[in-house]
């Protein structure tokens, strides 16, 4: 080898060797909260971690199983996870009753609607919200859908204390109503299908809270204000990774239950799909064809706050702009459902 070549060879090994070594930028963990356990209705966010999507953006983001909707506002209010998919109803209820600033804030409507629901048999006389009165309901001692009853009472012209609430845990609901303990049940209604699995759907009605005029939207992304607050650009990477989740969700739901099944071997996909196509209706509701998902009309906000803080004689009424913070939306282009 000539001397001139050799002379380059180390002159270029000499620069490797000065050059700074660039490591990797650390990924910022968040731990994110469910309402309830892994089923096909969160999909998007496992699809999100699945595919690296929450990588990408410089995350390490922890999922974990929740213990119902109500909950999650308080695992983020004490400082257990960041980020959490809570009730809207209990959000406002929460700040109605903050003696100082509220530690979370919503950040990203995920139900348009709430899939709010009680499943009763026909055999047992139920046929419409009438036909509650009296009648055994099984619900969770603390669960989204019964804390809204109050508000489909009023508009149906019943009494708050028209049903005998029967206190079960979630994962009971189907086996008393197929055994005949209960008259009927609080669901989501996407959750039910597991019911509808066991009971021709035939047999039961379907009494959703929509149906009643009671216009009110469901769980919703919830972020501590400490997150907020210190780092906006982790939340807004959040939000942009799940939601390229949401819409590969909706795009190819075979596929995203395939995802959750790894996450979790023992459901059947089958049955999940079905409940991911129930729930794809309350998240691609027809307001997000003007505003995206994500987004929320103030108006209907402000009338839920009014229903809520009368329902349940809050001292304090929250404002939509102190409930929501919706400036770490992705843009409008991306949250515009597809299907």
């Amino acid at each position: 080898m000539h001397r001139r070549q050799l002379l380059k060879l180390g002159a270029a090994a000499a620069a490797v060797l000065a050059a700074p070594v660039v490591c990797a930028q650390p990924l910022t963990r968040l731990r994110f909260t469910l309402d309830y356990r892994v089923t096909g209705q969160t999909a998007p966010f496992l699809v999100a971690l699945a595919k690296g999507y929450y990588k990408e953006e410089g995350l390490d983001v922890i999922i974990d199983a929740g213990s119902g909707s109500v909950a999650s506002i308080t695992r983020v209010v004490t400082g257990a996870y960041d980020i959490g998919l809570g009730d809207i109803n209990s959000l406002i209820e929460y700040h109605g009753a903050a003696t100082g600033a509220p530690a979370l804030r919503a950040v990203y409507q995920y139900y348009n609607r709430a899939p709010f629901a009680i499943i009763g048999r026909k055999d047992r006389g139920i046929t419409d919200f009438k036909s509650l009165q009296g009648k055994r309901i099984a619900a969770a001692a603390v669960e989204s859908t019964k804390r809204a009853w109050p508000m489909v009472a009023r508009k149906t012209g019943l009494t708050d204390d028209a049903l005998e609430w029967v206190t079960t845990d979630f994962s009971l609901r189907d086996n008393v109503i197929v055994r005949g303990d209960v008259d009927g049940a609080t669901y989501f209604h996407d959750s039910a299908v597991t019911l509808f699995q066991r009971m021709k759907p035939e047999t039961l009605s379907v009494l959703s809270f929509a149906d009643a005029g009671v216009n009110l939207y469901g769980n919703a992304v919830l972020a501590s204000t400490k997150l907020i607050n210190e780092n906006p650009k982790a939340l807004a990477a959040f939000l942009r990774a799940s939601n390229r989740g949401l819409q590969d969700a909706l795009a190819n739901p075979a596929a995203a239950m395939a995802i959750v099944k790894q996450r979790d071997p023992l459901i059947d996909e089958k049955v999940q799909l079905e409940s991911w196509l129930i729930t794809a209706r309350y998240l691609a509701a027809p307001d997000t064809r003007t505003h995206g998902m994500g987004d929320v009309r103030k108006e209907l906000v402000a009338e839920q706050i009014t229903m809520v803080s009368d329902t349940f004689g809050l001292k304090t009424r929250p404002t939509v702009d102190s409930l929501y913070d919706l400036r770490f939306l992705p843009p409008l282009a991306d949250r515009m459902a597809k299907v």
